[in-house]
């Protein structure tokens, strides 16, 4: 992965994972590039200054293009702003009066942004427990009683965000996609206070249950999928969800404790843990690590699984794919990017190419 911060990985991978996102709307190359060149390597406080700098740019040239009744340019500047404003909200620690706030501007901007598609998101809410996951239904056009995916992002993910590449790649095979925030994420966690659970089945059951109830899609050809630390959740829905088609994990995660393991209390993404999982420190957060593994649960897996993960992940290493993969009992594909190719990092943000692959085997297990 190229590193646009040589001295930190954390930093260079926000920036090309924003840049992976451009090509499906969420950004533009050169403001990224720009706002990054101005940004004061591990000053938290000038990362989100920029992206609230270029956040607040491309909302205003939205808004002034509406004005005007330009709706194509107007689309591309909320859309822009959205995750740029997601971005900025990244860093910010759980108690900082400006994250509530940030987060919303970037929702707000998303569905502007949205309503402005070809075929716009319905935003959804589907109960769960004491709240509601909230999300967005994009349907693939003229596909009445189609396949659908159901999507969970991961650790830092929103279903805004799964608009910027997943979304699009499915829809343009003809497969619906149901996005969600699951517990501990978007709005889910930010407005609904529902955190994290290791039994992350419960929530793909409710999401599973909801969409043959309310949308025009096969129950059949109903499949599951998610990213990062969501290699876990899409695992777990589908050892103990059975009615799913298919799983599609897209960075596997065998032991979510192990990974934590490896990384200080002091780590970047730690107060992000502490928050997901409604805890005050990280003895806390890592007392309940302990239940977050697919040991003796991915063998229950019986439904086509596809794999697809780079030998270069720092985040999650290859190691996971290969104990996911090798205990699953039911059909399976597996796919590594071997080190030092582009696509080899984490997620394949930095060639989100290889993973056209694994839409292509969705759309063949959901048109059966």
């Amino acid at each position: 992965m190229w590193h646009f911060f040589p001295e930190n990985y954390m930093w260079s991978y926000q920036i090309v994972r924003m840049i992976s996102q451009s090509y499906f709307g969420g950004g533009e190359v050169n403001e990224i590039l720009d706002a990054a060149s101005r940004m004061k390597l591990g000053d938290l406080e000038s990362f989100h200054h920029e992206w609230m700098r270029i956040g607040n740019k491309s909302l205003s040239t939205a808004n002034d293009a509406m004005d005007k009744g330009n709706k194509e340019t107007a689309r591309s500047g909320y859309l822009r702003a959205a995750n740029y404003f997601r971005t900025a909200e990244f860093f910010l620690q759980p108690d900082d009066e400006r994250k509530l706030p940030t987060y919303l501007k970037g929702v707000e901007s998303f569905r502007k942004g949205g309503e402005l598609l070809a075929t716009p998101p319905k935003a959804i809410n589907i109960p769960f427990e004491h709240a509601v996951l909230p999300g967005y239904y994009f349907e693939a056009p003229g596909q009445s009683k189609g396949p659908l995916m159901i999507m969970f992002g991961g650790l830092d993910s929103t279903a805004e965000e799964l608009y910027y590449g997943p979304a699009q790649l499915l829809n343009q095979r003809g497969i619906s996609l149901l996005a969600l925030d699951g517990p501990g994420q978007g709005g889910a966690l930010r407005i609904h206070h529902i955190h994290s659970r290791h039994d992350y089945d419960t929530a793909g059951t409710a999401a599973y249950e909801w969409a043959v109830e309310n949308l025009d899609v096969d129950p059949e050809r109903i499949g599951v999928m998610a990213v990062s630390m969501g290699g876990y959740m899409a695992a777990r829905c589908a050892a103990f969800e059975p009615r799913f088609k298919a799983c599609a994990i897209w960075g596997a995660v065998y032991d979510y404790n192990d990974v934590w393991a490896k990384r200080p209390d002091n780590h970047p993404l730690a107060k992000i843990l502490q928050h997901i999982f409604g805890v005050e420190d990280m003895p806390a957060a890592r007392a309940m690590l302990q239940h977050y593994n697919l040991r003796g649960v991915a063998e229950k897996i019986q439904m086509p699984t596809y794999i697809v993960h780079g030998e270069d992940d720092r985040q999650n290493t290859v190691d996971n794919a290969y104990n996911v993969y090798n205990d699953l009992t039911g059909p399976r594909w597996l796919k590594i990017i071997p080190t030092s190719s582009p696509g080899s990092s984490h997620c394949q943000v930095d060639n989100i190419t290889e993973t056209y692959e694994m839409y292509d085997w969705l759309k063949e297990q959901l048109s059966r």
